[in-house]
């Protein structure tokens, strides 16, 4: 089966006691404008999202008739997950690693970012507070920063927001 386009949610779709089957993407296919996945149901299916970044999430439908769904669940994967103690310290974590380009993702008042042993280490040695679980990577936290010769970034304007300058 063909999919073009996302059709809804299941939070805010009329279900109507159809069956709904789930395709598994990993959270770094959920933003890929071609696929090719199969549902848990064994159903092959073709992601074709040439108009645009689909930015898959839980629970997109995907295909729909009169019997069944298809909608997206995500799969977990080792996550670290930081719990900043302070807007300061939210400010400084979410800059290295996004000095790093590395995909961040903001979900219960905790940054999460994909596991990766350096990154672990180096954090760990920031003093930050952090651990390694499981997760689902499902709400991507969106920026946009100016370059870094710019002095009035995005970083430097939290920082003054967090830094006392009494």
């Amino acid at each position: 089966m063909l999919v073009k386009e996302k059709i809804g949610n299941l939070e805010l779709f009329a279900v109507n006691n159809r069956n709904i089957d789930y395709v598994l993407l990993d959270w770094y296919e959920t933003n890929k404008r071609i696929l090719h996945k199969k549902t848990l149901l064994g159903r092959e299916i073709s992601m074709k999202f040439l108009n645009e970044n689909p930015q898959l999430g839980v629970g997109d439908i995907i295909y729909e008739d009169d019997f069944g769904l298809v909608a997206v669940d995500i799969k977990e994967c080792e996550a670290i997950i930081i719990r900043p103690r302070s807007m300061y310290e939210m400010a400084a974590v979410c800059y290295e690693i996004g000095n790093k380009h590395l995909p961040l993702f903001y979900q219960d008042e905790e940054i999460l970012v994909a596991y990766e042993a350096p990154l672990f280490k180096l954090l760990s040695a920031g003093g930050y507070a952090i651990t390694q679980q499981k997760r689902k990577l499902t709400r991507p936290l969106k920026t946009t920063v100016t370059p870094h010769g710019n002095s009035n970034t995005l970083f430097s304007k939290i920082m003054k927001l967090t830094t006392d300058t009494a």
